[in-house]
C-alpha cells in the first residue's frame, strides 16, 4: 500500500510540474492576442521533448538501478537456491531411483488390466 501510495504521488509531481510549465507560454501567447498554429506547436513540442528525455532518464536511471544492484542480489540468491538443490537432489537421488522403479513395476502389472478393460468396453460399446 505504501509503494501505490508513494507511485501515485510520484506520478502526480512527474506529470504536473511539466504541465505547468507547457501552461504558461500557452498562457503568455493568449495574453499576447496571437493565436497561429506555429505558435502554440513549438511549447508542445518543447514540452513533448522534455518529457522525453525526462522518461529516457528515468529509465537509465532503472537500467543502473537493475544492473547494479538489483540483478546482482538475485543472482546471489539464485546461486544460493540453486546450491541448496542441487545438493538435496543428490541426497535423494537412491530414494528417487527406487521410487521410480517401484512405480514403473507397478504400472507394468496395471497396464494388462486397464488395456483389458478398455478394449471390452469398446467391445460392448459396438455390440
Amino acid at each position: 500500500m505504501r509503494y501505490l501510495i508513494f507511485i501515485l504521488i510520484i506520478g502526480v509531481l512527474v506529470l504536473g510540474f511539466p504541465l505547468q510549465a507547457m501552461a504558461d507560454p500557452i498562457r503568455n501567447e493568449i495574453s499576447n492576442g496571437s493565436n497561429g498554429a506555429e505558435q502554440r506547436r513549438e511549447p508542445l513540442e518543447k514540452f513533448w521533448q522534455g518529457v522525453l528525455e525526462f522518461w529516457q532518464k528515468m529509465i537509465d536511471w532503472f537500467k543502473n538501478l537493475w544492473y547494479s544492484y538489483v540483478l546482482p542480489w538475485l543472482q546471489n540468491i539464485w546461486q544460493k537456491i540453486d546450491s541448496f538443490l542441487e545438493k538435496e537432489v543428490e541426497k535423494r537421488k537412491p530414494e528417487i531411483k527406487e521410487e521410480f522403479e517401484k512405480e514403473k513395476q507397478e504400472m507394468k502389472e496395471d497396464i494388462p488390466e486397464v488395456s483389458k478393460s478398455l478394449w471390452q468396453r469398446l467391445k460392448e460399446l459396438i455390440r
